[in-house]
């Protein structure tokens, strides 16, 4: 039962990678509309779109540790 549990926690941890692939795939769409409608910001929209990429993936990397350690420690 509690490998089960254990199972069950490190796949809960592991779905903040669907939540930051649906964030980033939904800010490259915004970015790519933006950048069409005024490609003369097209550097400042980039700068602000790496950024924010850059963070929604560490909360995915995060989710991916907490999930490893999950496993390997209790598990």
């Amino acid at each position: 039962m509690a490998t089960l549990l254990v199972a069950i926690g490190a796949g809960i941890a592991v779905l903040t990678g669907l939540g930051a692939g649906l964030g980033i795939g939904k800010a490259t769409s915004s970015a790519v509309d933006a950048i069409a409608r005024q490609p003369e910001a097209e550097s400042k929209i980039s700068k602000s779109l790496l950024l924010g990429c850059a963070l929604a993936e560490a909360t995915a990397i995060y989710g991916f540790v907490i999930a490893l350690l999950i496993i390997l420690f209790l598990g």
